[in-house]
């Protein structure tokens, strides 16, 4: 018996050489496909790999009345159903892995950029410009970052913080606090985690009581002078209130790899504030970490297909009897 994986967005060769090279297993991969394309191949198809532009709405999954498993070649699943992805027996699995050491290294490096004001530092250069005086910066070393969901993200950054000689403070309600204390970061509540920041970064899931967490109100009790970085979700941000508090001067630089609607409208609030570092959801997007999700999910997708093995299941209502 032939599964047939069917794969509509551009993903490393890595995966479907991984996929090709195993028996029992045909590859549909022709590159990215149109969503008419993708609606045609997939009532064919057992297993489907997809990446962010790929939505797995209702109406695809309706569409796919072989479809067993998807792997998400990378972490977020917003762009699943997964509602109607267990209601029709579809395990959903991502791969939270590869991504790790990218998304942290780009939510550090926002971080520097803010403190030492790289990118107008840089446009002035460019203008032919000397202006040493204008671009005064602010060390790292000594300041305290609050790291808002401690999973493997977010202990990578810590781990890093540390390095550079931070003190480092969590909040996430899912992390029991040995696992803190083993990497040296104490576990505190998000108001503590608001007072006591110099630097907040967002690597929490959007769920209905993280959604808009960053608002008016939760910028109210953070210190004036705060920095906070998003590469995480875009939706975990009020946009507006967090433009007005910049402009007010209450939060001093934002960076910023994710927002609610992407790519962001040209009226987007926080495009074109001096003090915000903004990159084009490039979290995940390193040579390394593209080959490391595509060959996770060509090998979840092996084992599922072929063994009944599943690992990182966002569904896992779908394995109950």
């Amino acid at each position: 018996m032939n599964y047939h994986v069917l794969i509509p967005d551009n993903v490393d060769p890595a995966a479907i050489d991984l996929l090709e090279d195993t028996k029992s297993i045909v590859v549909t991969a022709p590159g990215k496909m149109t969503r008419a394309e993708t609606l045609a191949a997939i009532p064919k198809a057992d297993a489907l790999i997809i990446r962010s532009a790929t939505k797995a709405d209702a109406e695809l999954l309706m569409a796919a009345p072989k479809l067993k498993v998807i792997a998400r070649a990378g972490v977020g699943v917003d762009n699943i159903d997964l509602k109607v992805a267990t209601e029709r027996g579809v395990v959903v699995m991502n791969t939270p892995r590869g991504n790790t050491i990218a998304a942290a290294e780009l939510t550090f490096e926002l971080m520097l950029a803010l403190t030492r004001q790289i990118p107008p530092a840089h446009r002035s250069m460019q203008e032919h410009k000397w202006e040493r005086k204008r671009f005064m910066g602010t060390q790292l070393y000594g300041k305290t970052l609050g790291i808002i969901g401690l999973g493997r993200i977010g202990r990578a950054l810590a781990t890093r913080a540390l390095a550079f000689e931070m003190t480092v403070i969590a909040h996430d309600p899912f992390v029991p606090a040995e696992s803190g204390q083993a990497l040296g970061v104490p576990l505190v509540s998000l108001d503590d985690l608001y007072e006591r920041s110099d630097f907040i970064s967002l690597h929490a899931l959007v769920t209905d009581e993280t959604r808009e967490m960053i608002n008016k109100d939760s910028i109210a009790r953070m210190k004036p002078g705060v920095r906070l970085v998003n590469a995480a979700r875009g939706a975990l941000v009020n946009e507006a209130d967090l433009a007005n508090a910049i402009k007010s001067g209450h939060v001093a630089g934002v960076g910023v790899d994710v927002y609610v609607q992407e790519p962001p409208p040209d009226d987007h609030p926080l495009i074109g504030l001096e003090m915000v570092v903004h990159t084009p959801h490039i979290a995940a997007s390193t040579f390394e970490a593209q080959i490391a999700v595509a060959e996770e999910a060509a090998e979840l997708i092996i084992a599922a297909l072929l063994r009944g093995e599943y690992q990182n299941v966002v569904n896992p209502a779908v394995l109950e009897p």
